[in-house]
Parts: structure tokens; C-alpha cells; sequence
């Protein structure tokens, strides 16, 4: 029997959202999503209408394996928004993906963040399924 979905408690952007919303329905089938653009072939992420590299608005959205390294990262060990209150402490970190784009995210899935992660450390994606959403996570691979 699959695992009941959390009580959606995190904030979220408000959709419509014409830039992510094609990303956010592809989490929805456990798919991390970025872009690439198809005049200059650079990736683009966060997902936006046009190209971070030239003025083109044509791109095309591939999907990540999900397998990548941290880059840097940090253990918050004091937080007063609710939502984020009970999960201390907890490691945000910058992972970079080896299709080469790099983004925020946490790393879930240790004992003990100050000494469990490290830069460089290889992590793939783990989903965190919500109500509303699901959430790409990163956890040691």
C-alpha cells in the first residue's frame, strides 16, 4: 500500500504559473525537468520562457536523471517559519546535476547533517510527495 501523502505545509508558487508550471507537473510524476535551448544549446534552470545564454524564446524541456554532487551547502539549525520549524536542523545545498545545471534543493536521508554531508559528495533525487506538490529532494547515493 503506497505511503500516504503529506499534509502539503511548505510554500508553493501560485499557479497558473506560465514559467514553472511545466515543471511542477512533471515533479508530479517523480520527473526532474530542466531546459535546453535550441538555438545555442545552452541549459536553462530554473525554468523560465526564454534563454539565460541568447535571446531565444525556443526550448525544448528534458528530463534529469536526478544524479549530481554538492557544491556547497549549509545545515540551518534555527528557523521561525513554521513550515520549516519542526524539520530542524536540516541541509539546504546547491547540487549540480551532471546534465550541467545547478540548483537549490535539500539533502535528506541523514543521521547527522553536520557530519553526513560534504562537498562533492554524489546525491541523486529523492521525491517528497505532498498534497499539492512533489518536491525534489537530493540524498547520498
Amino acid at each position: 500500500m503506497p505511503e500516504p501523502k503529506k499534509k502539503f505545509d511548505l510554500p508553493m508558487p501560485k499557479f497558473p504559473e506560465p514559467d514553472t508550471e511545466p515543471f511542477w507537473d512533471a515533479a508530479k510524476n517523480h520527473e526532474l525537468r530542466y531546459q535546453v535551448c535550441d538555438e545555442c544549446g545552452g541549459i536553462v534552470f530554473h525554468p523560465r520562457r526564454h534563454c539565460t545564454h541568447c535571446p531565444s524564446l525556443n526550448l525544448t524541456w528534458k528530463t534529469s536523471k536526478g544524479e549530481g554532487v554538492i557544491y556547497s551547502y549549509s545545515v540551518v539549525r534555527q528557523n521561525y517559519h513554521p513550515a520549516f520549524r519542526e524539520r530542524i536542523p536540516y541541509v539546504i545545498a546547491w547540487i549540480d546535476l551532471d546534465e550541467g545545471f545547478r540548483m537549490l534543493s535539500n539533502v535528506v536521508g541523514v543521521d547527522d547533517p553536520a557530519s553526513d554531508v560534504s562537498i562533492g559528495q554524489r546525491v541523486r533525487v529523492e521525491w517528497q510527495d505532498f498534497e499539492a506538490a512533489s518536491l525534489p529532494m537530493f540524498t547520498p547515493a
